[in-house]
C-alpha cells in the first residue's frame, strides 16, 4: 500500500535507514505510550469455552502465516516500521510454517503441531487468553487462545453467533477488509492514495467486474430470492456479521485503538481523533466477493489471444498443418496429463468440435485492447499498469489468481488406521496481513473451524466441521467466452438480436491527494467501461472488414453473491453428514473450483462452477459471432443466466484410492483447462509421490505431510524434464571442459532429488546452488533454441503469449511475480519433454506436430543443448538473479525467497522458498457421528 497523506509517516519508515524527526525525539515514547490503547476485553476466563462434539481426537491441524492478528494501532506500525518489533500474533505462525522446508524430513506424529497449529474445537482451559462478550452481548463469547490468538466464537443465539463473528474479523483484519471493499468498487486510490500500486490494483479488478451500486444490491436480491429459507437466512446472518463489524469500528473509535492505517491515510487524526471509519454495509460484501471471484474462481477467457496465435500459426503453415501445430501445443485433452479423477471415467466439457460455426476470428493487425483510463491528470498522466510499482502489485494478485493450492487425499483402505487421511489448503499468496482469517464459529445450525477471506467470515470458507474436513483449489475450467458484437451507427452501438442497441457507458471517478513520500503527486482518472449484453467491451477490431467488439462474458458475472448458500451449507452439521451431503453442498458454488472432503469413513472430490451449455458447433477456444445461433443455451442477458451442465456432468468422485490437485487436469475429457496441461505438470510431483505411498500402504498424517513438504521444494524441470536433456546432451562424450562440468553438477543435483533446499536450517544457501543457477540460466535459453528456429519467431512470440516459458522461483517476468512462492504452474516443461522424447525416438503419446529439437536430428539437438549449456554455465550469479527492491543481485537464496507483500503498516521477514498453500489442514478423523 501507499499512502494518501503528505509525506507519510509510514512511507518514509518503509525506507531503509529514514526515519521521522518526531521518532528521534525523547517525546516519541510520550507519543506511543498515549497510542497504545489496549483492545477492550473482560478478564482472562479461567475456563475455556465448551465446544461442539469433535471426532478429530486431536488429529487435526492447521497453519496460516503469518499471524492471525492483522490490525496494528498507530503506535505499533511506527514501532514496527522504526525497530522491527511485532504486534502479539502477527507472525507467530510464520517460523513454524517456514521451518518445515527444512524439517520435514524428520517429522514425527509428535512433531506434527510443530509446523502446525491444533485444530481441535475449543480452547483448553489452561490455554485461554481471553475471553470477550463483544459489545456486552450476552449471546455470544469470543475466546482466544494464548499460542496463536485465534478467535473461538460460540453463541447461543445465530444472530448472537453472527455478531460475533463480524467483531472478531473487525479485530483482526479491519484495514484489510476496508481496502478490498474499495478494491472491489474500484474506489482504492481514492480511499488509500495514488501510488501506481493501488493505481494497477483497481484497474485490474474493476476492469473484471465494473458493478454500479445498483448491480451490486440486485446480487443480493436475487441470491436470497432463488433460495428460499437458505437465502433469508444468508441475508440475516450477513446483516448480523455486519453489526459485529460496525460495533467494532464504534468502539475502537471512541477507545482509540482502531487501525493505525486509517492516521497514515488521512481518515482519522491521531492527536483530535476527527475524521471516521465508514460503517460496512451489505453492498460492501459483494464488492468483497467480487475480488475474491476475480482471484480464485473465474477460469477461461482468452480467446483473442488464442485466435492470434492461431493465426500466426496459419500464416506459416497453412490452414490445416497450421491448425494442427497449434493443437498439438494447445494440448486441450493430453493423454500423458495428470488427472485427478484417475480412475478413467470421462466428463466430456468443452471438447473441440468436429465442424466449428461461428467462428469470429480478427483480420491480422486489427486488434487492440479497450482503453480502461480517460481524463487523466497529475500522477495518472502515465498508464499505472507501464510503473515497475504496479507491474509487481498485478503480479503479486496474479500470484494468487492464477491458483496455487493443492491437495492429498488418501482413502482409509491405504491407511495405516483405515481412517482417510488429508493435506490440503489452498495458496492465496503472501500478504501482510494475510488475505484469509482463521476462526473457530459454533452456534445455532454453525459449527466449524478454519479459513475465511476477511470481510465474509461469516462462514467457514475452507476448514473443517464435527466429523469432516473440506478444502478446495483453484480448477480454472472455462467459463467465460468471447463473443464478436458488429457495430452499428458508431462505436458504442451494437446489433443484438438484429436490433442496434447501445452500450451502456459505466465509469467510475477517482482523484487523490499526493504522497510525497513514493513520489506520487495528486492526480485524478476516470476509468470507464463500455458494456453490453455479451458482457463488457475488452478488445475492438475487424473481422472480414467489418468492425467489431470483443466482449467477456464470464457466467459468474452478476453472480458473486450466489456462492453464499454453498458455504452456509458447508458450516451446518445438520447438513453435512457425509460425502453425497458435501458434494451437493459445493454444487451451490458458482465459481471454478475442486473441493476435497474427508471424514472417518470416507473421501469425495467435487468439480464446482457454472459450465454453460453452448450451441452446437462452438469452440469455446475461440471468438464467436454475438448471434442467437450461437448464444449460451437457455440464456437471459438480463439476469446473465443461462442452462448450465447438470451435477454429474461435473468431475466428481467418492473414495477413489487417492486424490491430488495441483491445479492440474480434472479428469478425462475436461478440456477447458488452461494452457500446459501436458505430461509434465507440478500436479506429477505430488501424484508420484502419492502413488508410491498407496502403493506401500499404511499411509500416515506425518509420510502424507512429508510427501507434500518434499514435492514443494521440488525444482519441477530438474525432476522431470532434465534427466532426459542430459540423456540426449551425454548421447555422446562431452569433451567440452565448461560443459561438462555443468553436467557433472546437474546430475549430482538430479541424484541428490532435485530439491531447491539449505544447506541447512537458515543458511540462506542452496545445497547444490550451482547446479540451480545453472539450469535457472538454462531453461529460457534452450526452450528459445530449440522451438524458435521451427517455429519462426512470430509464432514462437504468439505461442509465449499464450503460456510463458518458464515459472522458476525466482522467475519475476511469470505469471506468480518474484517473491510470491507458488512456482512450476505454467511453462513449457510439457512441449520440451515431449519434443526430447520424440528427438530420442522414445514413444509419446499426444506428440507435438512436429520434431524442433535441432530439427529433429538427435546430433544437432545435442548441439543445441550443449551451446545453449555452455552460454547458461558462463553467466554469474549477478545475471541469472539481477536483483529488486528485496534482495541484491546474485543473492540467489534471496531470489527465491518468499516475502509477504504489505497491504498494511506491518511488515515481515522473508522466508525461504516453499511450493505449498498458504492456508493448509493436516487431517484424520477417528469416529463419525
Amino acid at each position: 500500500m501507499s499512502w494518501r497523506t503528505s509525506r507519510s509517516t509510514l512511507d518514509r519508515l518503509r525506507t531503509p535507514g529514514r526515519f521521522p524527526g518526531f521518532l528521534k525525539t525523547a517525546g516519541v515514547c510520550v507519543l506511543i505510550a498515549g497510542l497504545l490503547t489496549p483492545l477492550s476485553t473482560t478478564a482472562v476466563s479461567a475456563a475455556a469455552e465448551t465446544a461442539a462434539n469433535d471426532h478429530c481426537d486431536g488429529q487435526c491441524s492447521d497453519i496460516l502465516p503469518p499471524g492471525e492478528n492483522g490490525n496494528a494501532t498507530l503506535a505499533q506500525i511506527l514501532l514496527n516500521q522504526a525497530f522491527g518489533t511485532q504486534p502479539a500474533h502477527a507472525e507467530d505462525q510464520l517460523g513454524p510454517y517456514a521451518n518445515l522446508a527444512t524439517g520435514y524430513s524428520g517429522l514425527t506424529t509428535e512433531k506434527i503441531n510443530s509446523f502446525f497449529d491444533d485444530a481441535s474445537f475449543g480452547v483448553p482451559s489452561d490455554q485461554v487468553a481471553s475471553t470477550e462478550k463483544p459489545a456486552g452481548r450476552g449471546d455470544v463469547t469470543i475466546v482466544r487462545d494464548k499460542k496463536t490468538g485465534v478467535p473461538h466464537i460460540t453463541g447461543t443465539t445465530r444472530y448472537g453467533t453472527e455478531f460475533g463473528a463480524g467483531y472478531a474479523a473487525a479485530q483482526d483484519r479491519l484495514w484489510l477488509m476496508d481496502v478490498f471493499r474499495h478494491v472491489g468498487r474500484g474506489q482504492l486510490t481514492s480511499f488509500a492514495g495514488g501510488a501506481p500500486a493501488n493505481q494497477g490494483l483497481e484497474q485490474q479488478f474493476w476492469r473484471n467486474a465494473p458493478y454500479t451500486e445498483a448491480d451490486l444490491q440486485a446480487q443480493i436480491d436475487r441470491a436470497v430470492a432463488t433460495n428460499g429459507a437458505r437465502g433469508q437466512q444468508a441475508l440475516a446472518d450477513a446483516r448480523a456479521y455486519l453489526d459485529g463489524i460496525n460495533a467494532y469500528i464504534d468502539a475502537s473509535d471512541s477507545g482509540r485503538y482502531f487501525p493505525g492505517e486509517y492516521v497514515l491515510t488521512g481518515h482519522k487524526d491521531s492527536i483530535t481523533n476527527a475524521g471516521t471509519i465508514e460503517h460496512f454495509k451489505i453492498t460492501d460484501l459483494v464488492a468483497l466477493a467480487s475480488v475474491v471471484g476475480a482471484l480464485f474462481g473465474s477460469g477461461g477467457g482468452g480467446e483473442v489471444n488464442n485466435a492470434l496465435s492461431l493465426l500466426a500459426a496459419q500464416n506459416k503453415y497453412g490452414v490445416t498443418e497450421g491448425t494442427r501445430v497449434w493443437e498439438s501445443f494447445r494440448e486441450r485433452n493430453d493423454p500423458e496429463a495428470v488427472l485427478t479423477v484417475h480412475n478413467g471415467e470421462s466428463f466430456p466439457y468443452a471438447t473441440r468440435p468436429a465442424d466449428p460455426q461461428g467462428r469470429a476470428l480478427p483480420d491480422a493487425g486489427s486488434v487492440t485492447q479497450e482503453p480502461l483510463l480517460y481524463d487523466r491528470s497529475g500522477s495518472a498522466t502515465a498508464t499505472a499498469a507501464d510503473s515497475a510499482s504496479a507491474t509487481a502489485a498485478k503480479a503479486a494478485v496474479s500470484s494468487a489468481r492464477r491458483g496455487m493450492s493443492n491437495a492429498l487425499v488418501v482413502s482409509g483402505e491405504h491407511t495405516a488406521s483405515g481412517h482417510p487421511v488429508a493435506v490440503f489448503g489452498p495458496q492465496t499468496g503472501y500478504f501482510a496481513p494475510q488475505l484469509l482469517m482463521l476462526q473457530e464459529i459454533q452456534g445455532p445450525g454453525l459449527s466449524a473451524r478454519g479459513a475465511s477471506f476477511a470481510g465474509l467470515s461469516f462462514y467457514v470458507e475452507l476448514g473443517r466441521g464435527q466429523d469432516y474436513a473440506w478444502s478446495a483449489t483453484t480448477s480454472g475450467q472455462d467459463i467465460i467466452d468471447t463473443y464478436a458484437v458488429e457495430l452499428c451507427q458508431d462505436d458504442y452501438h451494437y446489433l443484438y438480436r438484429g436490433t442496434c442497441t447501445a452500450m451502456d457507458k459505466v465509469e467510475q471517478k477517482n482523484a487523490w491527494k499526493p504522497t510525497v513520500a513514493d513520489g506520487t503527486a495528486a492526480g485524478s482518472y476516470t476509468m470507464r467501461v463500455w458494456r453490453t449484453k455479451y458482457g463488457p467491451v475488452e478488445y475492438r477490431a475487424t473481422v472480414g472488414g467489418k468492425k467489431v467488439a470483443y466482449t467477456s462474458l464470464r457466467s459468474s458475472f452478476l453472480h458473486e453473491a450466489d456462492s453464499i448458500i454453498g458455504f452456509q451449507m458447508l458450516n451446518d452439521p445438520d447438513y453435512v453428514k457425509g460425502p453425497q451431503d458435501f458434494q451437493r453442498a459445493v454444487q451451490h458454488i458458482n465459481y471454478t473450483f475442486n473441493w476435497f472432503y474427508a471424514d472417518a469413513r470416507h473421501t469425495a472430490y467435487y468439480n464446482s462452477g457454472d459450465n454453460p451449455v453452448r450451441a452446437d458447433g462452438v469452440d469455446a477456444e475461440f471468438p464467436v459471432w454475438a448471434r442467437p445461433g450461437y448464444e449460451w443455451r437457455g440464456w437471459d442477458p438480463a439476469a446473465n443466466t443461462a442452462d448450465y451442465t447438470p451435477p454429474e456432468q461435473h468431475p466428481n468422485s467418492v473414495d477413489q484410492d487417492y486424490y491430488i490437485s495441483w491445479n492440474n487436469k480434472q479428469a478425462k475429457d475436461y478440456t477447458a483447462a488452461p494452457w500446459g496441461n501436458g505430461s509434465v505438470h507440478r500436479g506429477n510431483l505430488l501424484d508420484d509421490r502419492v502413488k508410491r505411498l498407496v502403493a506401500a500402504g499404511g499411509v500416515t498424517r506425518v509420510s502424507l505431510v512429508k510427501a507434500m513438504a518434499e514435492a514443494g521444494l521440488a525444482d519441477l524441470r530438474a525432476e522431470d524434464v532434465l534427466p532426459d536433456l542430459l540423456k540426449v546432451v551425454t548421447s555422446s562424450p562431452v569433451t567440452d571442459t565448461t560443459a561438462a562440468a555443468a553436467v557433472g553438477k546437474l546430475q549430482a543435483w538430479v541424484a541428490a532429488g532435485a530439491r531447491r533446499t539449505e544447506t541447512s536450517a537458515g543458511s540462506k544457501t542452496y545445497a547444490n546452488a550451482e547446479a540451480i543457477r545453472i539450469l535457472d540460466a538454462w531453461w529460457p535459453l534452450l526452450v528459445e533454441a530449440e522451438f524458435e528456429p521451427g517455429l519462426g519467431s512470430d509464432l514462437y512470440t504468439a505461442f509465449t503469449a499464450n503460456l510463458p516459458v518458464d515459472e522458476a522461483p525466482s522467475a519475476g517476468h511469470g505469471p506468480t511475480g518474484s517473491h510470491a512462492g507458488s512456482s512450476f504452474q505454467y511453462g513449457w516443461w510439457s512441449y520440451v519433454d515431449k519434443d526430447i522424447r520424440a528427438v530420442l525416438g522414445e514413444q509419446v503419446q499426444g506428440p507435438l506436430a512436429q520434431k524442433y529439437c535441432g530439427g529433429g536430428s538427435l546430433g544437432a539437438c545435442r548441439d543445441v543443448l550443449l551451446g545453449t549449456l555452455k552460454e547458461a554455465a558462463g553467466k554469474t550469479a549477478a545475471q541469472v538473479y539481477p536483483g529488486d527492491d528485496q534482495c541484491a543481485a546474485g543473492d540467489q537464496w534471496c531470489a527465491d525467497s518468499i516475502v509477504q507483500r504489505t497491504l498494511g503498516g506491518i511488515k515481515h521477514y522473508r522466508i525461504s522458498w516453499q511450493n505449498r498453500p498458504t492456508y493448509q489442514q493436516v487431517v484424520e478423523f477417528t469416529s463419525h457421528r
